[in-house]
């Protein structure tokens, strides 16, 4: 036990890979602060900040497990105020700006695309009428929220007479989002991949396989987490597509497409709960002491 050091997680009380890097933390220092940043308040005066009573800068680091129960561009002001921490000498894993990178799906696809990264074939506009065009060339697609995980808030059109109105109802119903994404749907062969990485370096790999009939792999409609070992080329695809945002830790979403694999997106926030259950991995072990190592250095 490392009782010198005061580790707080970033995380979401009662989340069950929050709660798991937390109690794994206060098993190795002694000390457990897990923090809802929700609750936090900075004091620009004094430059410190504080959660129930406790000051984050007297802390040796932090580690970033979630940033909020949803994904939303208001994360992205809650990162600021990290990223202000940091800046004034609190080591945080993953810097919050690198974590800002791959927060937004838009700016996350571009970057891939930026680095020769394959991806499935993809239309951004704000412009309905452009948008139907799109779903007729793809013939069916799935509309992506910029901000989203596990699926939440996509939706799969086809073409046909009422693509327009879908469109228009589907631009209307995100919340004040304009820009359409709009993603061919990928036949998928029953599963798709996630492939971590700690500092890196390549860690394990575990597959969602999909519930039958689910357009999606993910928990959320019936999918489950199964061990899987890619092709060395699928590592180091995935490899290559993680590491222009420079995470502490992360997922890559690859799936094995008909014409050769494709990288749906890099996450800041996946892979602990697919580890454990697919591989039998404690993740957020292996994250903790690589966070102590470096620390330490």
């Amino acid at each position: 036990m490392s009782q010198s050091r005061k580790i707080g997680v970033i995380g979401v009380p009662g989340g069950w890979s929050s709660e798991k890097l937390a109690d794994i933390v206060e098993n190795m220092t002694g000390y457990r602060f897990l923090i809802n940043l929700g609750e936090l308040a900075l004091d620009l005066t004094r430059g410190e900040a504080e959660y129930r009573g406790l000051k984050l800068n007297d802390l040796d680091g932090l580690i970033i497990k979630k940033v909020g129960p949803a994904y939303s561009p208001k994360l992205l002001d809650r990162l600021e105020i990290l990223r202000y921490l940091s800046g004034r000498g609190l080591r945080v894993f993953s810097p919050p700006e690198h974590i800002a990178a791959v927060l937004n799906r838009l700016n996350c696809t571009l970057r891939l695309k930026e680095a020769g990264i394959p991806l499935p074939p993809t239309v951004i506009t704000e412009d309905a009428y452009i948008a139907v065009k799109a779903v007729e060339t793809f013939g069916q697609v799935v509309m992506k929220p910029l901000y989203s995980s596990k699926a939440r808030g996509m939706v799969v059109l086809e073409a046909g007479t009422n693509t327009l109105e879908e469109i228009q109802n589907y631009q209307a119903s995100i919340n004040g989002q304009s820009l359409l994404y709009i993603q061919k749907l990928i036949d998928l062969p029953g599963q798709d991949l996630g492939l971590v990485f700690m500092g890196g370096r390549y860690l394990a790999t575990y597959a969602r396989v999909g519930k039958k009939g689910a357009w999606n792999t993910t928990t959320r409609s019936g999918g489950r987490y199964a061990a899987y070992e890619p092709s060395p080329e699928i590592i180091e695809l995935a490899r290559r597509a993680q590491e222009p945002f420079g995470l502490d830790f992360t997922c890559v979403d690859v799936a094995e497409a008909e014409d050769g694999p494709v990288v749906f997106e890099v996450s800041a926030f996946g892979g602990f709960r697919g580890l454990w259950e697919g591989c039998g991995l404690d993740a957020a072990r292996a994250y903790a002491e690589y966070v102590m190592g470096k620390l330490d250095q």
